[in-house]
């Protein structure tokens, strides 16, 4: 059977479901265009986003093709190569497999890693089974790495995993802190209602705690460029400035918390003193005191925080330093106030529901509680219930290399990619007698390493449900068939389970599993524990008992909602918008807990081997390791290659320079990308994004760098903090292709591929002296007809070759190179790729190396919406004295969409009016 590489939609108009991206959760309308194309826009009547998208959800149209998919299981066979099967083959090896290890080493041998891709069913499933039927706890998820800290501060402070807010608690704040967020590229529709509220109240703050300066900080009131590391010092010295100066609630730690003596005691030990923490922080210690006093004087603050709160070897406890000055204040459970984990993924927290961490069990409670594994095993009737934690992230893939667990079953992820020392994660691969994957890509990282490969349903074809940071549960519906064999991850499960002889399984779709999800959450929810041994009740706030019971059509007209969800006396269904109102916690007495948190620096500090900091996170149009956003032309305009971000000082320092090719490495691996400076990192640091691997790049994966050292907590790894020493990668030449056809670049010393819309391009550089370019150029694009119509261009005193091929007047292939990096236009010759014939103009151009007509070339993408470029918002700015963002966007749409590159349209108006300011005295005149 041949598949079109268009997928195949169903027959329906508009289909209501959720983005699959970042934790904002954003509700999305998905059509079938006559063209044939996928229409996306932004679901107005979606709480969440209310008709907003950002860049990445808007592209979701252009990441549905079948290119690269995997659409049938394939085994590798005894020469290493991997052969079609049927499914029954695939899941008979896998049940038997499982079954025998089980059988033989016990079931700690096996383990599933799965990932906040996951629906909530599949989730669910995928826990069901480890923990009730096989017995052990040995399931975690790639959420372990960007969430768990929060999860294990929620615990430590409620008694449960809470987050207490809503999204419209920010609209009502009169103060917003962000703390390791850079919201504006990571969350940028929760960000723009941050930002229009700032235009609607002029009184209210923003304050950004960062050690870059990010996109976010362009729109913030007050930034702290805090060290990394020091959050803990900075909370600590808060608490203590709230409790000294007459800022606490008395009556609400008297009431509703226990243990402010003991954790106030360790704040005052090292961080009463403002100026000792600006010193240990590296802050201005008047900024310091302005944050201070701002939010001792406000009452209705939210801080929010994301990963450079979560991910650190001491992660949990900045999470509650943060709550502890909340609860101090009393600001919690009221609208408007209250600390807020920004979650990473999409269904992050819906995996939380059901246990998804090795730590956890479903519906909210605990592994190591008796009576929740009693309430769990009960309801499941499972022939056992998992007594112990499995192992988490990190340790799970050191306990495959070691051999105490033989076989993993991963799920919607990239562990080869994702994970800190991901070498050693290659090494456990390697090693372990049974890897199974379910994806929907063939070829990734950890793919390779497989032996079984299970094709799984995308965003698009799936259907279930996801829930967001402010616990709104929503809808992902299909709205394409299946394609090839692909199947539903929760089916794909239940049967392997059916097949190792597990009853509980039997679901005819995803709304019969949501229910028992649902049914569990309520079951002895608040019942006495006294009857099995405990004195308190085992009410847990999460409670879907509103939806329990709930068929197939109220399951697929589910509009979205948060928990807890309960029905009404009239029969009608309820949600909740912020938790903590009633100031009732989950730990047995009911009280809020202040926890202790005696700061301390990050685990390897630099050394004069590795005297810089690596940290790493996202950039605004990738997502995670681009198997889906490196489809997309648009996406990949922005940030096309991997880079290193270094202050020009330390750059000068290192030997290295902007523009060219750098290696930094540190005790556990290496990579190369390209230097730049991006004007936000601090001296001693250097910041490389997440996003790109083998698959896009020759040498990219920052996961191998990263130490591997975690929070002794809540396990989740310090991405945020790694020694690390960077070296100039000498190369003898840097080049870029843009074809329309595949190329193998195995001889290439450094490349990188980025997506064009009627093309692929290469970003090159090698180490090799090319004596014949011509030659040279021909057998790697594999054009041998001396007949070609082939235009080139050579300067051998500076190293400069073009060569172009045209066929029937159209541009085929063209190849760029050049001693230095600085090359010509990509985006004007990305223009010349979408004429159906060049003019003569053009194909002069391409041997000049740059348009002959003005205004040709738009300049690398600002804006990925509707697809501006630098230099056409410079030429209009200067043209037509623009000085506002809404000048900008009413002139070029720029920053009319999901407002995400409205922090580089001011950097470029600032720039620009700087340049242009007459000199006065020798001093430039402040405007």
């Amino acid at each position: 059977m041949n598949l079109s590489q268009t997928p195949i939609a169903i027959a329906v108009a508009t289909t209501q479901t959720t983005c699959p991206y970042c934790g904002v959760g954003c509700g999305v309308s998905a059509s079938m265009k006559q063209d044939g194309s996928i229409g996306i826009k932004g679901d107005e009547l979606h709480p969440a986003n209310q008709g907003r998208l950002c860049v990445k959800g808007s592209a979701l149209g252009e990441t549905v093709d079948l290119d690269g998919r995997l659409l049938y299981p394939k085994m590798r066979g005894a020469d290493g190569n991997m052969r079609r099967v049927a499914w029954d083959e695939a899941l008979d090896t896998v049940a038997s497999t499982f079954s025998a290890i089980v059988a033989e080493h016990g079931p700690d041998a096996v383990a599933l890693y799965v990932s906040g891709q996951l629906l909530t069913e599949d989730y669910y499933i995928a826990n069901k089974l480890m923990k009730g039927y096989i017995g052990s706890a040995n399931i975690d998820t790639n959420s372990r790495l960007c969430m768990s800290s929060a999860v294990a501060g929620h615990k430590r402070a409620f008694g449960e995993d809470l987050v207490p807010l809503a999204y419209e608690d920010l609209e009502l704040a009169d103060m917003v802190v962000l703390v390791g967020s850079n919201a504006a590229w990571c969350h940028p529709i929760l960000f723009q209602r941050i930002a229009r509220i700032k235009e609607t109240k002029p009184h209210a703050r923003l304050v950004v705690i960062d050690p870059r300066r990010t996109a976010t900080c362009e729109l913030a009131d007050l930034h702290l460029p805090v060290k990394a590391g020091t959050d803990v010092w900075l909370f600590n010295g808060l608490m203590s400035y709230l409790a000294h100066r007459g800022a606490r609630d008395n009556a609400f730690i008297e009431a509703h918390t226990n243990g402010l003596n003991e954790a106030l005691a360790v704040a005052d030990a090292d961080c009463a003193d403002p100026a000792t923490v600006a010193r240990i922080c590296k802050v201005d210690l008047a900024d310091l005191l302005g944050f201070y006093e701002a939010f001792a004087g406000t009452e209705k603050v939210v801080t929010g925080f994301s990963m450079g709160v979560n991910q650190s070897s001491a992660g949990t406890d900045k999470v509650n330093s943060i709550i502890n000055c909340h609860l101090i204040t009393g600001r919690i459970g009221k609208p408007g106030m209250g600390p807020f984990s920004i979650t990473g993924q999409p269904n992050a927290m819906g995996g939380r529901e059901v246990g998804g961490l090795a730590n956890m069990l479903a519906a909210h409670m605990d592994l190591d509680n008796a009576v929740h594994r009693d309430i769990v095993q009960g309801f499941w009737a499972s022939p056992r219930i998992a007594d112990q934690p499995g192992y988490k992230a990190v340790d799970l893939f050191r306990a495959i290399e070691d051999g105490r667990v033989k076989a993993v079953w991963v799920m919607a992820t990239n562990p080869m990619v994702s994970l800190p020392d991901a070498d050693l994660v290659r090494r456990a691969l390697e090693k372990c007698e049974l890897v199974v994957s379910s994806d929907i890509i063939e070829k990734t990282d950890t793919n390779t390493f497989a032996h079984v490969l299970l094709p799984a349903l995308g965003w698009g074809e799936k259907d279930g449900t996801v829930t967001n940071s402010e616990r709104r549960i929503s809808r992902q519906r299909s709205f394409l068939l299946a394609p090839g064999e692909a199947r539903p991850d929760w089916e794909i499960i239940c049967d392997v389970a059916r097949r190792m002889g597990f009853d509980g399984f039997h679901f005819d779709g995803p709304h019969a599993i949501f229910d028992e999800h649902a049914r569990l959450s309520a079951h002895r929810n608040g019942e006495p524990e006294a009857a099995v041994g405990g004195a308190a009740k085992s009410r847990r706030v999460f409670n879907l008992a509103g939806l329990a019971g709930i068929g197939k059509p109220q399951y697929d007209a589910l509009q979205p909602i948060q928990w807890p969800v309960q029905r009404l006396s009239d029969g009608s269904v309820a949600g909740t918008a912020r938790v903590l109102e009633d100031l009732r916690f989950t730990h047995a007495d009911g009280r809020a807990r202040f926890v202790a948190t005696a700061p301390r620096s990050p685990a390897h500090k630099t050394c004069d081997d590795f005297p810089l900091v690596l940290n790493t996170g996202r950039v605004r149009d990738h997502w995670h390791t681009m198997t889906r956003t490196g489809k997309s032309a648009t996406l990949a305009n922005h940030i096309p290659e991997s880079f290193i971000d270094i202050h020009p000082q330390d750059a000068l320092l290192y030997g290295v320079r902007e523009g060219g090719l750098a290696r930094i490495s540190s005790r556990w691996g290496a990579m190369v990308a390209r230097v730049q400076h991006g004007g936000g990192i601090p001296r001693g640091s250097v910041f490389v994004p997440i996003h790109w691997n083998d698959q896009s790049a020759s040498d990219a994966r920052v996961g191998a760098l990263v130490n591997p050292v975690v929070d002794p907590v809540s396990g989740e790894p310090e991405f945020k903090h790694t020694p690390v020493a960077i070296e100039e990668f000498r190369v003898a030449w840097h080049g870029f292709i843009l074809t329309r056809h595949e190329l193998a670049l195995d001889d290439i010393t450094h490349w990188t591929r980025v997506q064009g819309r009627d093309f692929t391009r290469f970003e090159l550089a090698g180490r090799s002296n090319i004596t014949d370019h011509a030659a040279w150029a021909r057998k790697l694009l594999g054009v041998d007809d001396p007949e070609a119509d082939w235009l080139e261009y050579e300067d051998l005193t500076d190293g400069t070759y073009r060569a172009v091929h045209v066929v029937n007047d159209r541009i085929d292939m063209c190849i760029f190179m050049s001693a230095r990096p600085d090359l010509p236009s990509r985006s004007w010759l990305a223009g010349l790729f979408a004429k159906q014939q060049l003019e003569e103009a053009d194909r002069v151009g391409l041997l000049v190396g740059q348009p002959i007509e003005k205004g040709a070339d738009a300049g690398p993408t600002v804006c990925s919406c509707f697809g501006v470029g630098r230099n056409t918002i410079c030429d209009a700015i200067r043209s037509k004295g623009l000085k506002e963002v809404g000048e900008v966007t009413a002139c070029l749409k720029a920053g009319g969409n999901c407002g995400s590159c409205v922090p580089e349209i001011k950097k470029l108006l600032v720039e620009i009016s700087v340049a242009e300011t007459p000199c006065s005295n020798d001093r430039w005149v402040n405007h």
